[in-house]
């Protein structure tokens, strides 16, 4: 573990996770838009299986969003594509669980706010988890 903190600490670390970061931004912007035009479309989007629905495909299509941005930018990766989307996606899926598994907790906090508030929190808790996992996993072998 200590190794790992110090690899990202190094100055080529830094550089990846603010290149992450700016990548994660832009699918965040698009991920919220979406998410945004969907609940407006949607009806009951407050209903646990609507916003389900709806915060899935936001989060996903932010999700393949990133994959490509982070692969061509962030990682310089050649490897095999296949392979590292369909790594890069599990992580996604696995954030997009943590996501849900905040929303049925987090409405008797957030009350008729609940929407935007647990998506932003769904969001922010994937950030460390999928550069880590990505980082060390999916593009483990980019230089």
């Amino acid at each position: 573990m200590h190794s790992i903190v110090q690899n990202v600490a190094n100055r080529r670390g830094v550089r990846q996770f603010t290149k992450f970061a700016i990548v994660g931004l832009s699918g965040t912007i698009l991920n919220f838009i979406l998410f945004t035009i969907l609940q407006r479309l949607v009806p009951n989007h407050d209903q646990a299986l609507p916003y389900a629905i709806i915060y899935s495909i936001a989060f996903m299509a932010g999700g393949v969003w990133n994959y490509f941005l982070n692969r061509r930018w962030t990682f310089r990766s050649e490897a095999n594509a296949v392979r590292e989307g369909v790594q890069f996606l599990t992580v996604s899926a696995l954030a997009l669980l943590v996501g849900l598994g905040l929303a049925p907790l987090s409405k008797p906090f957030f009350g008729n706010h609940y929407g935007h508030r647990t998506w932003l929190l769904g969001t922010v808790a994937g950030i460390f988890v999928n550069f880590f996992v990505n980082k060390y996993w999916t593009f483990r072998h980019t230089r």
